[in-house]
């Protein structure tokens, strides 16, 4: 008698696909291990603003309400995958876009975290808009390779510099701007001793992931967050005091501060319509540009042909939320690791940059170079076009530059000439 395939096997094809259902149940959570640190990573740098502006409170509902909106969120992007699209991916928030978010516009602009989230709903609908008529496409080959290859590189420093602070290891000095921790203030009476503790912590997590990655292990950003906490128990970095098994609490939060809730009065209240109108156009463009070329943490391919795997993954991003309690006591010294590495993985790509021509050099170098010392990836982004056109311009090489990139400038150089950073 002929076995009858089950209902996984039909959808999916799994052996039309030369794979088994223990392989995709495998590649499945091998690559939920590998971008599970997103879980994280993501909810610690949105609610960071608000912890560096002394709101503990409010960052606190925004970690809860992040964390349940990442696990749903890359559930509904990886099912997708799964039953629509049959192909292995899975997709979660891009590590570029929570920083560009969290640092540029609310903590740099002033903008509200709600009113940040009107934003992103509207460049998420710019977004597809763009793609559906194919001016995505246009877009995305009117930034010239110079800029284009120094995007990545550049977050990942942005993502590096955020990371060596929240571990403390660089700290603010006022003869030098920024300096290493001192790491002799404990034998001082009035020493930082729990700076240091938490910049030993960070450099226990990073030896760890790099340990970890170096021998092919996968996951090893997410160990090397878990040994950092566990060594941060007996330093005092790790407050077992923030766990809470109240996930009804968080789903609260999540209802209460991220779910739809976007605070349109509030961006022209009180406000010149005309300047909030043309800042908005501008982050929207900001976010979009960034969102075609964040990479990291965005997608990732798990090695088969079914979408079998994509399901498993999607299964175990929602089935995330019931360890909400866990992630409530990870402190920000256990994720600067993570944020330090992923600027490692980010920055190998300055490798295909040219830099032996200048009319390619120098737009890239102020891409990757003014992301994290303005604190702003729209900035890096913003300079490095803005270069290129200039240094063809008067290279006698302007026929280069395609018309969209020089309206792209122009637009940017009409943002700095009048319009208040913040």
């Amino acid at each position: 008698m002929e076995k009858k395939d089950g209902f996984f096997e039909r959808f999916f094809g799994i052996s039309k696909n030369g794979s088994t259902m223990r392989i995709e149940i495998l590649a499945g959570v091998t690559t939920f291990i590998t971008i599970a640190y997103i879980l994280i990573l993501n909810p610690q740098i949105l609610a960071d603003p608000y912890m560096i502006m002394g709101d503990a409170a409010m960052a606190e509902k925004i970690s809860n309400g992040v964390f349940i909106g990442t696990c749903i969120g890359a559930f509904i992007g990886t099912i997708l995958c799964a039953l629509y699209a049959k192909i292995p991916f899975a997709q979660a928030p891009g590590m570029g876009l929570n920083a560009f978010f969290a640092y540029t516009v609310v903590l740099g602009m002033g903008y509200t975290y709600n009113e940040a989230l009107v934003i992103v709903f509207i460049s998420g609908i710019f977004f597809i808009v763009i793609t559906a008529v194919g001016l995505r496409e246009a877009i995305i080959r009117s930034i010239p390779d110079a800029v284009k290859m120094a995007i990545i590189p550049g977050i990942g420093l942005f993502i590096t510099i955020i990371g060596l602070k929240n571990a403390g290891l660089v700290v603010g000095n006022q003869a030098t701007l920024v300096s290493m921790v001192d790491f002799s203030q404990w034998r001082s009476e009035d020493g930082n001793v729990t700076l240091i503790c938490g910049a030993l912590v960070a450099l226990v997590g990073l030896i760890v992931i790099g340990v970890l990655h170096s021998r092919n292990v996968k996951g090893s950003i997410l160990y090397g967050i878990a040994a950092a906490t566990i060594v941060g128990i007996p330093l005092g970095v790790t407050k077992l005091s923030a766990f809470d098994m109240n996930i009804g609490a968080k789903f609260h939060d999540f209802a209460e501060v991220s779910f739809l809730k976007m605070d349109f009065g509030g961006m022209f209240s009180g406000k010149n319509p005309v300047d909030t109108i043309l800042t908005v156009v501008m982050l929207v463009i900001s976010f979009s540009l960034v969102n075609m070329f964040d990479s990291i943490g965005t997608l990732m391919g798990a090695a088969k042909q079914s979408g079998m795997t994509s399901l498993v993954t999607a299964v175990l991003f929602l089935a995330s939320i019931i360890f909400a309690p866990i992630v409530g006591i990870v402190p920000g010294a256990a994720t600067a690791p993570a944020l330090i590495f992923v600027g490692i993985l980010m920055l190998s790509n300055i490798k295909d940059i040219d830099f032996s021509d200048m009319t390619i050099a120098l737009p890239a170098f102020c891409t990757v170079v003014f992301m994290p010392f303005t604190y702003s990836i729209a900035n890096g982004v913003a300079v490095g076009l803005i270069m290129y056109c200039l240094i063809k311009l008067f290279t006698a090489k302007a026929s280069d530059v395609k018309v969209l990139t020089w309206i792209i400038s122009i637009v940017f150089i009409f943002r700095y000439a009048f319009m208040t950073l913040g």
